[in-house]
């Protein structure tokens, strides 16, 4: 696990290698959706929201270091953001925008901003 906004917090409770795919997903303020995918790696992790019927057709990609703690009991994953938070972030598409750098800087920025 690494640190900063593309790093899954130490403290977390991410075993390496754990398959998060179906995993709902808990904002501060309630539920938002459920994970389609997610990354481990190093310097780029991250887990793709799909936020259903809530946003219909909504995906967004989560910066893993907004990830408070993963709950593989529960197959949850809270995050330190809130819905409205959520709602606002850019759109990712899956497959085209893996690897644009332009987008990945935009959701960067989107998170590591968002408190001011």
């Amino acid at each position: 696990m690494g640190t900063g906004i593309w790093g899954f917090p130490e403290d977390a409770g991410l075993a390496p290698g754990a398959q998060l795919v179906g995993y709902k997903v808990e904002a501060t303020d309630g539920s938002v959706g459920k994970i389609d995918k997610h990354s481990e790696v190093v310097g780029r992790s991250y887990v793709v929201v799909d936020t259903g019927p809530w946003i219909f057709g909504h995906r967004v990609l989560v910066p893993a270091g907004v990830v408070s703690r993963v709950d593989h009991e529960n197959e949850t994953v809270y995050v330190s953001v809130s819905k409205h938070e959520i709602k606002e972030s850019p759109d990712f598409e899956s497959g085209r925008d893996d690897d644009d750098v332009m987008r990945l800087r935009t959701i960067e920025q989107y998170y590591a901003n968002r408190h001011m």
